[in-house]
């Protein structure tokens, strides 16, 4: 079975993560988050550890059983198999009192399994360890795209308009939250993705996460926003759009409108060379213009790739918002809505990848 990723690409991010270690005097990383793991062995995996450690090949731990599939998708010859919860902490800790490892990383991310409670448990197991965060690490990383990466977001984003532009198609009055994304979800699958998000709102009441509700249903003068994110090699593409149900006019019409052009602002001003918070100043003052700044969420941008939402993510992490735009990032914005009550939620969001020359190439139509 072929690697969907070159093994020399994947070995390659591998060696530059531990120079990283090298640099902080980092002895190895237990990763458990799957996105990290992904980017590192080409593969997903359920319930994802991988041992790095700062010299030498990497192991995986993987349930018995699973070993000899997992070994078709990757480049790591090393495993150790487990058949529990218990047992793989045991042999993660044995590992690593065997070598010797005095100050190790663990990744505090934003994703499943990045879990408090296995931080817990290694340490009880590891009380002579210093755990440190090496989350800055793998963003230093994951932040700049390579072509085979970039080819998978353009793919995702094929797949992403192809879906959205169906999915509006249906909306009507009395159809449900769950009916559209059931449609998506449909189509997606069909498409080839293996974890696609789809998140449906319709007013009148906003909602910033728009999980579908089934009791939910389209009526005349509110927002239908559907939020799509395909994924190509576990290479995501975002995408929203909001349409109006019957003849905007009043505050509805102005909210359309002041999207539009805040979504147009950063499409112009976002480019290689800029912070992020600087662009997020030029559009406040479209919704302060429009009399809205007070209903829009903070933050207009977050990094896409192996996850649907990756740092730089600015309506989360303050920080990232004095991130500088480099080539080669993929974004996706005007990711932050206005939230009307009465209405719902308005939001235009696409994926962009920055080019070389700094520009962006719009992956989502």
């Amino acid at each position: 079975m072929p690697l969907r990723f070159p093994a020399e690409v994947l070995i390659s991010r591998y060696k530059r993560f531990q120079e990283l270690l090298r640099r902080e005097g980092i002895d190895a990383v237990m990763l458990r988050t799957l996105s990290s793991f992904t980017y590192f062995t080409g593969t997903k995996w359920l319930r994802p550890a991988l041992l790095v450690p700062a010299e030498g090949e990497p192991t995986a731990f993987v349930a018995r059983g699973e070993e000899d599939f997992f070994r078709e998708r990757t480049w790591v010859r090393n495993v150790v198999t487990f058949t529990e919860g218990g047992e793989l902490m045991a042999k993660v800790s044995r590992t690593f009192r065997e070598r010797g490892y005095r100050r190790v990383g663990l990744e505090f991310g934003l994703e499943r399994d990045a879990y408090i409670l296995f931080y817990e448990m290694f340490k009880r197991l590891n009380p002579k360890v210093e755990v440190v965060d090496v989350s800055k690490l793998i963003f230093e990383l994951r932040i700049v795209k390579d072509r085979y990466e970039i080819e998978s977001i353009r793919k995702a984003g094929e797949v992403t308009s192809r879906v959205m532009e169906h999915v509006l198609s249906i909306v009507k009055p009395g159809v449900s939250e769950t009916e559209m994304a059931a449609e998506a979800y449909y189509k997606l699958y069909g498409s080839g993705c293996e974890e696609p998000h789809v998140h449906v709102n319709v007013g009148p009441a906003p909602r910033v996460h728009s999980e579908p509700f089934r009791d939910v249903k389209v009526g005349e003068g509110v927002f239908v926003t559907v939020i799509i994110a395909a994924d190509y090699n576990r290479y995501y593409a975002n995408m929203s759009r909001t349409i109006y149900v019957g003849k905007a006019s009043g505050t509805a019409e102005k909210a359309l409108k002041c999207m539009n052009e805040v979504y147009e602002l950063a499409s112009k001003l976002t480019k290689a060379g800029v912070r992020l918070i600087d662009v997020m100043k030029e559009l406040d003052k479209i919704y302060a213009k429009h009399g809205l700044l007070d209903y829009r969420v903070v933050g207009y941008a977050h990094g896409v790739g192996l996850q649907v939402e990756e740092p730089p993510i600015t309506t989360i992490v303050p920080r990232h918002r004095i991130v500088e735009v480099k080539p080669n990032m993929a974004l996706a914005f005007v990711h932050a809505p206005l939230l009307l009550k009465g209405l719902g939620q308005v939001k235009v969001e696409d994926t962009f990848i920055v080019r070389e020359d700094g520009e962006l190439e719009k992956v989502t139509t």
